[in-house]
């Protein structure tokens, strides 16, 4: 019976079902529940310069559809992004790279992590980012910049040339009126290579830009 049900989720996998849906089928089903239990547990509790729980589905989803795999966090704060975004990870054979700069943060990110089940899948760095992802030469497919805002220009030129076609660069907070949005907003929109979109799903909202050639 079980082989019948297993044959029959891969043929509507293979025609009929979102990727979401069907890499949720395919994924480790005891993990999914240990996040889900996690993220549960923590509902309404995140602050600390933390996305929304809607904002972390988005990104999760967007890795899932796409297939992406190598991830950079720029801002991990205590990790609800990071989680979400992992478990999107865990069912692409990805890893994340998450650069915090708070020692206390950054201790509760790890503990975060591990009680989510998602330790495997991250690489917590606690860093500097203005000094670290320069030094980054990785050809990450998806980047998530939730730091400082007036560096958000900065953190692009420094990884959008190491990115592949049909990778995508995330900034939060977009809705924001902050030195640094606009700047990065009008950036965007010059290059020739840089496909955008704006999720405002939520207030903070996000700008979702990908690399053309896809």
């Amino acid at each position: 019976m079980k082989n019948l049900l297993a044959a029959l989720a891969a043929l509507l996998c293979a025609g009929l079902y979102t990727p979401l849906v069907c890499a949720a089928g395919q994924g480790d089903a005891a993990l999914d529940a240990q996040v889900e239990k996690f993220l549960a547990s923590r509902k309404g509790t995140w602050r600390d310069l933390n996305v929304p729980e809607v904002d972390g589905r988005t990104l999760r989803d967007l890795i899932v559809e796409r297939g992406f795999k190598n991830a950079l966090e720029i801002g991990t704060s205590t990790g609800h992004s990071a989680i979400w975004i992992a478990w999107g990870l865990s069912k692409t054979g990805g890893k994340l790279t998450t650069i915090e700069i708070d020692p206390k943060r950054h201790a509760i990110a790890l503990k975060n992590f591990e009680e989510a089940g998602l330790s495997d899948y991250i690489d917590a760095r606690l860093a500097v980012a203005h000094e670290l992802v320069p030094t980054l030469k990785q050809p990450y497919d998806f980047v998530f910049s939730d730091a400082d805002k007036e560096w958000y220009t900065k953190y692009f030129q420094a990884v959008w040339p190491h990115m592949p076609a049909g990778g995508c660069f995330t900034a939060h907070n977009i809705t924001m009126n902050a030195p640094g949005i606009r700047e990065l907003l009008d950036y965007i929109e010059t290059l020739p290579d840089a496909n955008t979109i704006y999720d405002e799903k939520s207030s903070a909202g996000l700008s979702i830009t990908c690399k053309a050639g896809e």
